[in-house]
């Protein structure tokens, strides 16, 4: 990505930015990490951080793909403001990533208020600082000093008394950000006793300086505050920080944290923020205009999703269990969790196949239609799976790539990581169901892959628009069966369609059927094949799961 120095403040520049700020997150992802002891103490901070970034930045890079495609012209600077601000609110996790999200989504508001403006100066620059710094303490139920809320606050403070150039402002506003975090520890207690600063505001400083880096060319040597790079130096708490070792940072949290997407309007929003307050801590609700993320640490993590249902549709549900050796569920008796010897991970296309891995022992990924998962994503999967050995299954073609990228940066974390090519979500079940932990590692993979090789998938789903296929020019509207990612049967009947997908399949042989439904699907169709594999092929048994929301009306494997 080119680095130009910016006068002004432009849709290259948001892009110029995020990339940048990408970049340094992952840089300094493992050391903000170490250092994440508030709220929780759960080492993901800058994880986080760098996947909510990740999904910024692709969101960006969509918009200017899009515009090579239509136009010469570059997007406004509203348009590739608004897309990092939605892109970061779709894939925040964990509370630094909400409040990031939100960091950015006040930057945006404040950038997008002129949606035909091409670009602002120093002056938009500081108004976008402020906003941010303010909506995102406005997000947060109980704001706490000496988090990421106050470095924010103090590099929009350090903004305000500042006159001139995008760069000017920047750099004012990054070393109000470096003398805020080495403040950190004076303002919370938890940081004190642990000797580090605060991870969330390590990691908006790291953000910052990619902004001063966009408009100058140059990148600012990191703090010049001794306390600051003292910390950083010593890395991660140990048990010598405090006199009764890590777990007596904090103790008896909230056991789950849970985070979805919600669509509600805001009347309906402000009643969720009272409930789940109440319920938990923690609590982090950004976005607007219809769509918001939403962030708490509970012990009732179904009431918390109810609280969502109420409100309106929450979806991309995750629920993370505050395990052994975490703060929120030890006292100084309980033993670090022991690495695991195998694990399989698996991406999963909705939450119905995303109980039946788990209920088999997998470590899950929701992949939603539109919105699939980043490197960064199956790589954190991989470290949660907490195994010294781990299987990925990509259960889609087109996450080849994405899953071999992440197979690299675990293998290159000391993770021995076998990559199965599995195109489907069956194809994943059948590996899944030959998958035996005890088996030296090469011999389980050979019969994974075997598995899932041998399992001939399709799927049954609704044409989106008019397009050429294998079987012809379908219509928006049409039912289309697909064999091994092929459009074979158009239809416009979803039984009669399955039907002869089904009858396609089978006339290559097969012992077992597997079907799949969605939630759209009509409920008399499973029984319709069930009944037509039994009286049509002999000794060919049929296993029936429930997919839930996962884009295809229904998935098909014949084994």
């Amino acid at each position: 990505m080119p680095q130009v120095p910016q006068t002004f403040f432009d849709a290259l520049a948001v892009r110029t930015w995020c990339g940048l700020a990408l970049r340094a997150l992952g840089r300094a992802r493992e050391e903000i990490d170490a250092i994440n002891v508030y709220p929780v103490a759960d080492g993901d901070t800058g994880t986080n951080l760098y996947l909510t970034m990740e999904s910024a930045v692709t969101a960006v890079e969509a918009v200017f793909a899009g515009h090579g495609t239509v136009t010469e012209q570059k997007p406004l600077l509203a348009d590739a403001a608004g897309a990092m601000a939605h892109g970061a609110l779709i894939g925040a996790r964990g509370n630094s990533g909400t409040i990031l999200a939100q960091l950015l989504r006040g930057m945006a508001q404040v950038l997008a208020a002129d949606g035909e403006t091409a670009h602002t100066d120093g002056e938009g620059l500081r108004l976008a600082l402020r906003h941010a710094a303010d909506s995102a303490r406005q997000a947060v139920a109980h704001p706490v000093e000496g988090t990421v809320l106050s470095v924010a606050s103090a590099a929009a403070d350090a903004a305000d008394d500042t006159q001139g150039d995008c760069g000017t402002v920047a750099r004012a506003a990054y070393d109000g950000a470096c003398a805020a975090l080495a403040a950190t520890p004076g303002q919370l207690a938890v940081l004190e006793r642990a000797g580090v600063v605060d991870a969330g505001g390590r990691g908006l400083v790291a953000v910052l300086a990619a902004l001063v880096e966009t408009f100058t060319r140059e990148a600012p040597a990191f703090g010049g505050h001794a306390r600051v790079e003292a910390v950083l130096a010593a890395g991660a708490p140990d048990a010598a920080v405090c006199e009764d070792g890590p777990e007596a940072l904090q103790e008896g949290g909230p056991a789950y944290e849970v985070i979805y997407l919600l669509e509600a309007d805001d009347s309906a929003v402000t009643r969720l923020r009272d409930r789940l307050d109440a319920l938990g801590d923690s609590l982090v609700v950004v976005g607007g205009d219809g769509l918001w993320n939403v962030h708490v640490h509970v012990d009732d993590a179904g009431a918390a999703v109810e609280a969502g249902v109420e409100a309106g549709r929450p979806y991309r549900i995750r629920i993370t269990h505050f395990g052994l050796g975490d703060v929120h569920t030890t006292g100084a008796e309980r033993p670090p969790r022991e690495r695991a010897q195998r694990a399989v991970v698996a991406v999963v296309p909705g939450e119905g196949l995303a109980g039946l891995y788990g209920e088999a022992g997998a470590t899950t990924v929701l992949a939603r239609p539109g919105e699939p998962p980043a490197s960064g994503e199956l790589v954190a999967a991989v470290r949660r799976a907490h195994a010294r050995e781990v299987v990925l299954l990509p259960n889609d073609a087109d996450l080849r790539h994405t899953a071999a990228a992440a197979a690299e940066q675990a293998r290159a974390e000391g993770i021995r990581v076998a990559l199965i090519p599995t195109r489907s979500a069956v194809q994943g079940i059948a590996a899944l169901a030959v998958h035996e932990p005890e088996r030296r590692f090469d011999e389980d993979v050979v019969s994974m892959t075997s598995a899932a090789g041998a399992t001939r998938y399709a799927e049954v789903a609704v044409a989106e628009r008019q397009s050429w296929t294998m079987a012809g020019i379908c219509q928006a509207g049409d039912v289309l069966g697909l064999v091994d990612g092929d459009v074979a049967v158009i239809g416009a009947d979803v039984t009669a369609t399955a039907r002869a997908v089904l009858d396609r399949m089978l006339a290559a042989g097969g012992e077992l059927v597997t079907l799949v439904l969605g939630d759209e699907a009509p409920e008399s169709v499973a029984d319709v094949l069930e009944v037509h594999v039994r009286e049509s092929y002999l000794a060919v048994d049929t296993v029936v799961y429930r997919g839930g929301r996962q884009g295809a009306l229904l998935l098909i494997g014949v084994e």
